[in-house]
């Protein structure tokens, strides 16, 4: 199951998201966009038995696009595309929790 999925297209019910990523030395920021990806959907920083009770590919979050940060080679904009059944209908505190807090938090 991978996170970073450059070929995926965007659709109009998807929610968008942009994050300004520092990797750490050595990671790419491909794996860096799909560790946020992950862990502000349906991933966690580690593997857990439940992995296999849930559609992941279906509620799963996708870094779809990186682009370095201009100026500052070290940083990139990762962007990444969360399918609306992801988030309880109506609560902007279960979106925000997810996307902000499980990255951020």
């Amino acid at each position: 199951l991978t996170y970073y999925t450059p070929e995926y297209e965007t659709k109009d019910t998807d929610i968008l998201a942009a994050f300004r990523v520092t990797p750490q030395l050595g990671v790419p920021p491909e794996e860096a966009g799909a560790a946020v990806a992950a862990e502000s959907s349906t991933g966690t920083w580690t593997t857990v038995w439940t992995d296999g009770l849930t559609s992941l590919d279906r509620y799963k979050g996708r870094c779809y696009h990186i682009e370095p940060v201009p100026g500052d080679p070290d940083q990139y904009i990762c962007y990444v595309a969360y399918p609306l059944d992801l988030f309880e209908e109506g609560s902007v505190t279960n979106m925000f929790t997810s996307i902000v807090g499980n990255v951020f938090g």
